[in-house]
């Protein structure tokens, strides 16, 4: 049984591509035709990718990996958050930060200087200093929360990234690229495919398609860390159960 399926795909709007002229030929094998001057994604290969893709990613969770979920156009933050909060992911929904993946050590930097303001807020450093000064700590205390706010946990590089929009992600991508970190991503018909690991064809703009193909790859997570939870779960019983070894009888 497919993880999701064509009529969802249909109701979603996930087959309404950008204007002819706005195309990228290289989406053309993913194009089922031309209507009123938009091109209609072929929503058969957009199920098949999809499928393909929820494979993957599941198998990658179960190896212990994490998925950073990066959304920071309008109509995808909230669902972006809120389908990386289900499945126990990262996530970026306001700005990608440039060197994120490849300057890991300065965001971690910016991690610990917001700890230390919130530290400062509950250990009396504030009753300390000038009203002056707490004004400027807490508005780079908020500056902070907003970039940082679904990676903040984030103590090492992901092991996969899915992206919404990946000509507004740029940088992100060539940041995954450049540390051979996969890509899945929602590709519309404006962009080139062939620079993503694992290209899913489908609007990138409707809120209801980003939604259906955003849940299909947090379910598939989900799926990726129940395996895992089987199996420690048997190996603990294997454990258990195992028999202990013969002793040597002493002469």
């Amino acid at each position: 049984m497919p993880r999701v399926e064509l009529t969802d795909l249909l109701n979603a709007g996930c087959h309404f591509g950008h204007l002819t002229r706005r195309w990228n030929p290289k989406m053309k094998p993913f194009i089922f035709m031309e209507k009123n001057g938009i091109h209609i994604i072929d929503l058969k290969k957009s199920q098949e990718l999809l499928e393909e893709a929820g494979n993957a990613i599941a198998q990658l969770v179960s190896e212990g990996k994490r998925v950073l979920f990066v959304g920071t156009k309008k109509q995808a933050k909230e669902v972006i958050r809120e389908e990386a909060d289900r499945c126990g992911q990262y996530y970026v929904t306001e700005r990608w930060l440039g060197g994120m993946l490849t300057n890991f050590s300065t965001i971690r930097k910016s991690v610990k200087r917001l700890n230390n303001i919130e530290k400062m807020e509950t250990d009396g450093t504030f009753d300390k200093i000038t009203k002056k000064e707490i004004l400027f700590l807490d508005r780079e205390k908020d500056k902070l929360q907003q970039v940082l706010l679904g990676v903040a946990n984030m103590t090492r590089l992901p092991g996969a990234l899915f992206i919404v929009d990946i000509k507004k992600e740029a940088i992100a991508v060539a940041e995954a690229k450049r540390l051979h970190i996969p890509v899945f991503a929602i590709v519309d018909t404006n962009v080139d495919p062939t620079i993503v690991d694992y290209p899913i064809p489908a609007n990138d703009d409707a809120i209801k398609s980003i939604k259906l193909i955003s849940k299909v790859i947090a379910d598939s997570i989900n799926e990726g860390k129940e395996k895992t939870a089987a199996l420690y779960e048997g190996e603990e019983v294997a454990e258990v159960e195992k028999p202990e070894g013969h002793k040597k009888r002493g002469r």
